[in-house]
């Protein structure tokens, strides 16, 4: 077996391209009636905003012809010199079939600009009536070259301008005000868009008594039934998403297992785990092992059940191997900390999230939390849920990470049928666990994603137990056998423990690891939807060490700029040829904003890795974005090089005959990685990543201290570790050595 090597080396960074000229796309066309028809669509919105009895800047929804790119969102449309469309964005959704969806996307801009919009457009028109009513893209590039006839520069339009106005038509249906929204017959976790106003002033204005109490954040309300039902009459068009505030939890059955006396040594220094969950049970066997917090009102009622789940959670985290003996994964046992915030049945989202704010605030020591609480209701389509939002943004601030179960189905759900998993597990940043049964298959109760129609949720899955193999956990009743999504996150909040606090890993590198172990040399299947990227293999040493024929090697770094690379690694070659098939992994953790909607994640890294050539790298998945002459739309970009997702992740395919790679005129390989933002490209980029990557010998060759020798002879020298367990393990383990210094100086 070879261990992981860890490569230090120089990460180039270089700056974005010049803007491109103004262009519609090939066979499209924009006539007179498709300009007059947006000016009247804005003459009704301007009208709307005139006569409504607000002092908020008007909310204009633009529908877009299908999922737009960034670069093909309206820019001179709703825009100002002061007030950039761009920056006016305040929401996003999709509508339309799931395979062929579009952009809504919501502006707050002032009156002011909507006026000089519809002015902008009928000068637009003017113009397009002296081209003979219509333009395509042939006409436009004409206009670019030579600017505006003679005719048209009375308008008092520049012709980059009047480009731009068409192109924004071209990608635009539509403009309107969000006048409807969904009844709801329960207290609801409301979010309205940001309009810059104040959220407390603005719904007492509407008649709507509340105080910062009532806030989950700086525009999420909790609202009564009665308070929501004004909202929903008074402003609808505020109203960005709504949920009910109930988490209702259906815990798994168990039973009776062998009554067994269980025994653990006293804990020393071993590393901490976060566990947020219902109540612990301070007379179980592992008692010392656990620090508890009870964080639920005192006033509740209490039942025996309220301890089962979380002492059962806790005891997998603690003594799992021990309980489980044909799961030992190898990384020995944890201390919890452990904090109760749920009981079983309904609770309100607002009380639990609202408490685990402020835990995860005054616990900053703490950099892995298992979080195996999840809704019986299924996530929304078209946004995050406020639970998973509020994870990923204390995932962003305090640099943690959590590890989530997937949630399970239910008695009474179809078990034939298909159930979109449960709040929190929509959370992007964080680890969502699914369960896998005996036989490396989903789990029958198993739910499945995708996340926003897109996002691959559950990340990774785990063996949590099926009716043929139950999971043993420690309940108040003693030793009982069960099974659910919720006893496999424990395994992984293991693993993850393991390998950031004792192997000294980011949560970036750890994170990439766990999904590189995986992946087979094979395409991900169907099963994606409820298994993620794959099942983690069950020892830790599977995850940090390779076969003897494969390199496997990390490098993390931070893009600080447009783009960032390394085109000199050098892998081993034979004859001018590489026998490798390869795959790389890379994972970050961007900074998320519920209030865009389905485009939550702000920062977007787009990742080429491959053997180096002059024009570029010849990245494994054909990945041509930004490469001169290539064009991709957004959609293809999505569905083929996971654009906006914060896990890249591509690879050969074993087949049953590997023709090898031959050398470009550089016997080097290499990545670059390009960052995107939602906003303000020339805002200031501070993104970390971590990229494994593994190099498979076909002919079984062990060549890792080639490959290692090849490093450190480069110009530009590599450095590199090996990323031993066992030597890590001892140097935890003797950190907690008490060193008696009157011993050694030999005095007593």
């Amino acid at each position: 077996m070879n261990n992981i090597l860890r490569l230090k080396g120089t990460l180039h960074s270089a700056g974005g391209s010049a803007p491109k000229a103004v262009t519609l796309p090939a066979h499209a066309r924009v006539t007179v009636k498709d300009v007059l028809q947006k000016k009247q669509q804005l003459l009704a919105v301007e009208h709307f905003w005139q006569t409504e009895q607000t002092d908020i800047n008007p909310l204009v929804e633009v529908h877009y012809r299908s999922v737009v790119a960034k670069s093909n969102r309206i820019r001179r449309l709703l825009s100002s010199s002061k007030h950039p469309a761009s920056g006016a964005i305040v929401g996003a959704t999709f509508e339309g079939p799931t395979k062929e969806p579009n952009h809504v996307i919501t502006y707050c801009v002032p009156l002011a600009t909507i006026t000089s919009t519809i002015t902008e457009l009928q000068s637009c028109a003017d113009i397009l009536s002296k081209y003979g009513g219509t333009i395509d893209a042939e006409k436009l590039s004409v206009v670019a070259k030579q600017g505006l006839s003679p005719s048209a520069l009375s308008s008092g339009l520049r012709k980059s301008t009047f480009a731009q106005i068409i192109r924004d038509v071209y990608f635009v249906t539509r403009f309107g005000i969000k006048r409807e929204v969904p009844e709801n017959n329960h207290s609801s976790l409301v979010t309205i868009y940001n309009t810059g106003k104040e959220t407390v002033q603005l719904m007492n204005n509407l008649g709507i008594d509340i105080i910062d109490a009532n806030l989950l954040d700086e525009t999420t309300i909790n609202l009564r039934p009665n308070q929501y039902d004004i909202l929903r009459t008074k402003a609808p068009y505020l109203i960005a998403m709504s949920l009910q505030d109930i988490s209702e939890y259906k815990f798994e059955d168990s039973s009776s297992g062998p009554k067994l006396s269980m025994e653990i040594p006293e804990p020393h220094n071993e590393p901490i785990v976060g566990v947020i969950d219902t109540r612990f049970d301070t007379k179980v066997y592992f008692k010392d092992w656990v620090e508890y917090h009870d964080e639920l009102n005192p006033e509740l009622d209490t039942t025996q059940t309220d301890y089962e789940h979380g002492t059962e959670v806790a005891s997998l985290i603690v003594d799992g191997p021990n309980l489980n003996p044909h799961l030992d994964d190898g990384c020995g046992r944890f201390r919890v900390r452990h904090f109760a915030v749920a009981t079983s049945g309904r609770n309100s989202s607002f009380t639990i999230f609202k408490s685990i704010q402020q835990i995860v605030a005054q616990n900053q020591d703490i950099k892995v939390w298992n979080l195996s609480l999840g809704s019986i209701y299924e996530v929304p389509t078209n946004f995050i849920s406020p639970e998973a939002a509020l994870l990923d943004e204390l995932q962003n601030r305090y640099d943690v990470i959590f590890v989530v179960a997937g949630t399970n189905k239910i008695a009474g759900d179809d078990p034939s049928s298909s159930k979109r998993i449960g709040a929190p597990a929509d959370s992007i940043n964080s680890i969502v666990v699914n369960a896998s049964s005996s036989i490396d298959k989903p789990a029958s109760y198993t739910r499945e994603g995708p996340v926003l129609q897109f996002f691959r949720k559950p990340d990774l899955s785990c063996f949590g137990g099926d009716d043929t193999t139950r999971m043993a956990v420690c309940s108040p009743n003693g030793i009982t056998l069960t099974a659910g999504t919720s006893f496999a996150a424990p395994w992984i909040a293991r693993k993850m423990a393991f390998l950031i606090q004792i192997m000294g890993l980011s949560r970036e590198i750890a994170k990439a690891l766990l999904i590189d172990s995986t992946s087979e040399w094979k395409l991900i299947d169907a099963d994606s939807i409820k298994l993620g990227y794959g099942i983690v293999p069950r020892r830790i040493e599977s995850i940090l060490q390779s076969p003897s024929n494969e390199i496997r090697f990390v490098i993390e770094g931070t893009a600080e700029a447009f783009q960032t690379s390394n085109y000199r690694i050098p892998v081993p070659s034979t004859d001018d040829k590489y026998q490798y098939m390869a795959r790389a992994t890379l994972c970050y953790f961007p900074k998320c904003n519920r209030l865009q909607g389905v485009d939550y994640t702000d920062t977007e890294l787009d990742f080429h890795f491959g053997r180096d050539k002059e024009s570029g790298v010849d990245s494994l998945d054909q990945n041509v974005q930004g490469d001169p002459g290539a064009s991709v739309y957004e959609r293809s970009a999505r569905g083929l090089y996971r654009k906006w997702d914060n896990v890249k992740h591509v690879s050969d395919v074993e087949k049953k005959h590997f023709i090898p790679r031959k050398m470009y005129e550089q016997p080097y390989w290499g990545f670059k990685i390009r960052s995107t933002t939602r906003h303000d490209e020339q805002a200031e980029r501070n993104q970390r990543f971590g990229i494994v990557v593994t190099l498979r010998e076909m002919k079984g060759r062990n060549r890792i201290n080639e490959f290692i020798q090849r490093c450190q002879l480069q110009p530009e020298q590599w450095i590199v570790n090996e990323i031993d367990m066992s030597v890590n393990v001892e140097l935890y383990q003797q950190s907690d050595v008490e060193i008696d210094f009157d011993d050694v100086n030999g005095e007593e």
